[in-house]
């Protein structure tokens, strides 16, 4: 079974995300690919905008019916930091006979020397980055996946919410009625 990890802060996840996902899993041949959420990334400077457990409830919507794509929550359930080695060794654990591929972007790729354990990633795990448009992918990885360049953003998405823009097309509907639902992202909402 191959098994491949997209993490990330999905805040909110949006449709670019889901576009990327799947073409990775194809050009990859995965049977799965699971969104790792994020719940406290050391490396983040800045926090997120709504709960863990509200982003992971979004991503859970987003991939409701598409086959082959995973919500994985680990990180929101475990206490403390998130570090991708820990949820490679849960993972490696959980699929002993699996090979395992984790996707970075190019920009967290360029950050890969700080992550708790690197040399461990690099052996529990495959490490492919995926480059969109002209993005320049680090060397010393054992493939780069080139994807199209998507003009959708989670920050553009948390920009359209606070000035109480339509989301649909950007987002899913599902995650589109969930973010108006709880008030996500508006302004003066405390959640933007």
């Amino acid at each position: 079974m191959r098994v491949g990890i997209l993490g990330g802060s999905f805040d909110p996840i949006h449709n670019a995300h889901l576009i990327v996902a799947q073409l990775a899993r194809e050009k990859l041949g995965l049977d799965q690919l699971r969104l790792l959420v994020a719940a406290n990334q050391p490396l983040k400077t800045t926090g997120h905008h709504v709960p863990a457990v509200a982003r992971l409830e979004m991503v859970e919507l987003a991939l409701l019916g598409v086959e082959g794509l995973v919500a994985d929550g680990r990180e929101v359930a475990r206490e403390g930091a998130s570090f991708t080695v820990d949820s490679l060794r849960a993972l490696h654990e959980e699929f002993p006979a699996a090979e395992l591929t984790l996707l970075l972007g190019a920009d967290t790729a360029a950050r890969f020397a700080e992550w708790r354990e690197p040399a461990a990633i690099r052996a529990l795990a495959r490490v492919v980055v995926f480059r969109r448009g002209e993005d320049a992918a680090p060397d010393g990885f054992d493939a780069v996946l080139d994807l199209p360049a998507l003009g959708i953003s989670s920050t553009v998405v948390r920009d359209r919410a606070a000035a109480g823009l339509s989301l649909r097309g950007w987002v899913p509907d599902r995650v589109a009625d969930y973010i108006s639902r709880f008030g996500f992202y508006r302004q003066g909402s405390g959640a933007a």
